[in-house]
């Protein structure tokens, strides 16, 4: 009887655990000495660091993904009657804000080639909320899988229908966009720091970046439940969306091996486009653009993917699907509206994308084992 084959890490924190030691044991032990563990002395450091490494005037360290849009949307006083255009073929967070403010999320369609958001599908979805009587207020372009959106697009836009651009970089922190790195473009980035992130904590976290001094001031408010100049005296509506300062700890330093990981995960992504190209649809990166691949996503031929996924878990090799189904396609957001025209692309590759392991630490011998999977599946 044949042994089951050792299964391959999808996502190997682990490695990287080991390779940084005894550097977050102590970074977490002076956390445990001082015990300012909400709004510690890290987290200063921690925004000081991300601002530095992006260029970025202010960065804002919050809770998660999630409240780095909402914040945003919420200092700008986003709500009812407004409406915010969202590419569909993304992670439900980023629709899940707008309506969380009270305004109403327009989805819109994505581009074939880079999953990113189709600028013409976004002037369409612009003509279809004021036709449905909403005040076009922002667009969230979404860098997903790691790769940059158009910005120079999405910013022409923006700036012809009065729009700001709250860039969704959850996926993406760290790449680049024409040369320079995600946390610059628009009025404000959003970014995560969930544990499967390229860049991650051990837990929850998130940050908003932006150069705009009076947008920083109103986000440290809404941060802290909307405070003004003293605790008791709350100007705005807020949250509590603070970054732990045990977390912060950890992602200063996982931030100084970064660079490193960004180079790793790229010399992943060249070895599984020259082994796959020829077999299956691999992702293509934007000359000048630099992606940090928070996911390897192929395509495959539509209704051959769960037995693709099948023939590949039989060998030890996890696959995931983002997303099975694009938010107008979700429950909780078919009623919303969609940009005239649907969104076929994004219901295309929701048939289609199935994700392969990717991170800083799979070595050659471990990819030459998912390469010669996915030829044999897509094969048989």
């Amino acid at each position: 009887m044949n042994e089951r084959p050792s299964p391959v890490a999808f996502i190997d924190i682990g490695a990287q655990r080991r390779r940084l030691g005894p550097a977050i044991d102590e970074a977490v032990g002076r956390v445990l000495t001082h015990c300012q563990f909400v709004s510690g002395p890290e987290v200063t450091q921690f925004e000081a660091d991300l601002a530095a490494f992006c260029g970025a005037k202010h960065v804002v360290a919050c809770a998660s993904g999630t409240d780095a849009l909402l914040m945003v949307l919420m200092a700008k006083q986003v709500g009812p009657g407004d409406a915010v255009l969202v590419p569909s073929f993304t992670f439900c967070a980023s629709g899940e804000v707008v309506a969380l403010a009270g305004a109403t999320p327009v989805f819109v369609d994505v581009d074939e080639t880079t999953f990113n958001i189709d600028i013409a599908s976004l002037k369409r979805g612009i003509a279809t909320a004021r036709k449905a009587g909403l005040k076009p207020k922002a667009v969230i372009p979404v860098d997903l899988f790691g790769q940059s959106a158009d910005h120079d697009a999405v910013a022409k836009v923006a700036a012809e229908e009065g729009l700001f651009v709250l860039d969704d970089a959850a996926q993406s922190f760290g790449a680049t966009y024409k040369g320079k790195r995600l946390g610059t473009f628009g009025l404000a980035t959003a970014t995560s720091f969930f544990p499967a992130k390229p860049l991650g904590c051990f837990g929850d976290g998130g940050a908003i970046f932006t150069d705009d001094a009076a947008l920083a001031e109103a986000l440290r408010s809404v941060r802290v439940h909307g405070q003004g100049s003293e605790k008791y005296d709350n100007v705005r509506l807020g949250l509590t969306g603070r970054l732990d300062t045990m977390q912060a700890a950890i992602l200063i330093e996982k931030l100084k091996i970064f660079p490193d990981e960004i180079e790793a995960r790229n010399r992943v992504a060249e070895t599984y486009a020259k082994g796959l190209g020829d077999v299956v649809t691999v992702p293509k990166v934007v000359p000048g653009n630099l992606s940090v691949w928070a996911q390897y996503t192929i395509r495959v031929k539509d209704g051959t993917r769960e037995a693709f996924a099948a023939a590949l878990r039989d060998k030890g090799i996890p696959t995931a699907i983002y997303y099975p189904k694009s938010m107008h396609q979700q429950t909780a957001y078919r009623h919303y509206p969609v940009a005239d025209g649907g969104l076929p692309v994004c219901e295309k590759l929701s048939r289609e994308c199935i994700s392969l392991p990717m991170h800083p630490y799979l070595d050659a011998a471990t990819l030459d084992r998912v390469i010669s999977a996915v030829r044999d599946a897509v094969r048989g």
